[in-house]
């Protein structure tokens, strides 16, 4: 979960690399570092920490090449610290790394290492060696590439400078994201596109296997067996005002307040305007012909599965699993042919729904993706995606994403339950109409939610969060438990309401803050019930619901925090608001770094 990055340019390229290494510091900042070629050697600062440290050293002593490489830590192997730190380099070579190698111990007691002397506790040194080994011994640069990544297993991305070789990067992919990117001015390497978008106009998706050369004038990609071949670049898709912050805070404040267009867009690409209804037909998928559907996903997204369980249940009548990604190859899932695998992920990226995706794509099933990234690993090897229109999503804390996965799975749960006749026509029809409004109700649920800013105050020194539901309440209260716990480092669980007696109870004490979702409908008085289970040994509650309901007798109630009325159909995509800024207003009072949360990187690339 490392960002790195590489340029090679006609002008200075210290700035352009700390610029895109702030767009990475979403993947770590555990420790930063940089290596710029200067003349006949390579310029080398690393630092423990944020980028600013990173920034504050080069102060002191400033670097001036036109080829360089960066590096944003997330530790793996080895603590955070300035000698763990990347780059890694030796007199023959400097690298930055993204991915974890597996078999490092290994490869350290091969003859060729003998006289190499390890530095650092990572894994990614090795790499070092052996490049400086192959390069020691004569090799031309593309084979030191060639050979070392021969005897790597694991995953890797990666950016290499020769330290006599000052025009040139070297790059190579298998199992991290790496992209390629060119102007006018020169190429470049990195993790993702939002890295390059202040230094290319155009980029490239490499595929595992490839080995990419960068010069200032020109790119060339080679493939595993060495072939050079033609990748497809296309438009690099962000500006600079899709990945600032604007006139918020924080990124996660700015992409709360983008849950309506998120959600706007997302479903505009599933109506029919003409005939008012809901579908996914031209994404050119029978899904007539599948008897089940597996759902999965990691983290937030795999909480939005279980809220798609019950749209496809409820409206298409048809069975619906759902793993997390990280457990589902391991148990030995039973599937049929007749399954359909739907992978959610916000990055498209994400090591263990690609790895799930792989291992269903080996047994033959027909695979679905649903991710916010174009050209993204898990898109590129689906047999079918989909795509969220939630844009950048920067914040560590995944919040339009979410509501952006809600709606394309609701509107295929529509699109499925009407061409299995569980939904008529017309219940298809209402269903796009009040999906409609869903961008109204979530601008006015954002404008209630500000005053959640003094429900936060009153909850900082909670030792700990409960969070209750029923129904799709129940993901959205787990939702809520992990967005609290992510970024205000206080303990948090979610549960089902009716759940309470068969152990949680025993958690319960005087003022312990419970945010209970209950929206209303046939499951709100039984929560209702629940709730008072909780009151009665003292729990301190947070009531989320709508303006029609509990207009009296909720004296015993803390907090009724109310939402506008909303139809059920999209009850979930809009109860996710307050949900999501409760966290958000509270991690704020903490003064914790809200978008950059202790231990936690967003592109979740390695297992």
């Amino acid at each position: 979960m490392c960002g790195i990055i590489g340029i090679t340019s006609n002008e200075n390229v210290s700035a352009d690399i700390i610029g895109a290494l702030r767009k990475l510091e979403y993947r770590g900042y555990d420790s930063a570092g940089i290596a710029i070629h200067e003349s006949n050697k390579i310029f080398q600062r690393k630092v423990k920490g944020k980028l600013d440290n990173l920034v504050k050293s080069l102060e002191l002593e400033k670097s001036e090449g036109k080829t360089g490489i960066g590096h944003t830590r997330w530790a793996t192997h080895g603590k955070p610290s300035e000698r763990n730190a990347h780059p890694h380099s030796s007199p023959y070579v400097s690298l930055v790394h993204n991915g974890i190698i597996e078999n490092v111990s290994d490869l350290k007691n091969l003859a060729e290492l003998e006289e190499y002397s390890f530095e650092s506790e990572t894994d990614s040194e090795v790499i070092t060696a052996l490049l400086s080994h192959y390069r020691k011994e004569g090799y031309a640069h593309i084979d030191c590439v060639k050979e070392t990544i021969s005897k790597l297993v694991g995953s890797y991305a990666l950016a290499i400078i020769f330290s006599d070789q000052k025009e040139s990067i070297f790059g190579a992919k298998n199992g991290s994201p790496l992209v390629a990117g060119i102007n006018n001015s020169g190429t470049s390497l990195g993790s993702d596109s939002i890295a390059l978008s202040s230094v290319a106009e155009k980029v490239c998706y490499l595929e595992d296997g490839d080995i990419v050369v960068c010069n200032k004038n020109i790119l060339e990609i080679f493939n595993i067996a060495g072939e050079k071949v033609e990748r497809e670049f296309v438009d690099i898709g962000f500006d600079e005002t899709d990945i600032s912050k604007g006139n918020f805070q924080h990124f996660m404040e700015k992409e709360i307040h983008e849950h309506p267009q998120a959600v706007g867009e997302t479903f505009k690409q599933f109506i029919d305007h003409d005939k008012g209804l809901i579908t996914v037909s031209d994404f050119e998928l029978d899904f007539t012909s599948f008897s089940r559907i597996h759902l999965i996903a990691c983290g937030t997204a795999y909480y939005s599965c279980l809220v798609a369980k019950y749209y496809f249940e409820e409206y298409a009548r048809i069975p619906v699993d759902c793993d997390m990604a990280s457990e589902y190859r391991y148990r030995n899932p039973v599937l049929d042919k007749n399954a359909l695998c739907i992978f959610v992920s916000q990055s498209g990226e994400t090591a263990d729904t690609k790895a799930a995706l792989d291992y269903s794509k080996s047994l033959g099933i027909k695979t679905l993706s649903i991710v916010n990234v174009k050209n993204s690993s898990i898109a590129r090897e689906s047999d079918l995606c989909m795509y969220t229109k939630a844009g950048a999503e920067i914040g560590v804390a995944s919040t339009k994403a979410f509501t952006a996965q809600l709606s394309v799975l609701l509107s295929m749960a529509i699109h499925l339950g009407t061409i299995n006749k569980t939904l008529s026509e017309n219940q298809n029809k209402e269903i796009c109409h009040e999906i409609m409004k869903a961008p109204t109700l979530l601008e006015e649920a954002i404008k209630r939610s500000y005053s959640l800013k003094e429900t936060a105050q009153s909850i900082i020194n909670a030792k700990g969060v409960m969070y209750l539901g029923r129904g799709t309440s129940f993901p959205l209260a787990l939702e809520g438990a992990l967005k609290f716990k992510e970024i205000s480092y206080i303990h948090a669980e979610g549960y089902p309401a009716g759940e309470m007696k068969h152990g949680p109870l025993a958690l319960i004490e005087k003022d312990l803050p419970v945010v209970c979702i209950v929206p209303p409908g046939e499951l709100f008085h039984k929560t209702v019930s629940n709730i008072q289970e909780v009151i009665a040994r003292g729990g301190k509650i947070l009531m989320i619901t709508d303006d029609d309901t509990l207009q009296s007798g909720s004296e015993n109630i803390w907090q009724v925090f109310r939402l506008p009325k909303s139809p059920k159909s999209i009850e979930t995509i809009i109860y996710s608001v307050p949900i999501h800024m409760l966290a958000y207003y509270t991690a704020v009072e903490l003064g914790n770094d809200v978008d950059q949360p202790r231990n936690l990187a967003k592109s979740v690339t390695v297992e």
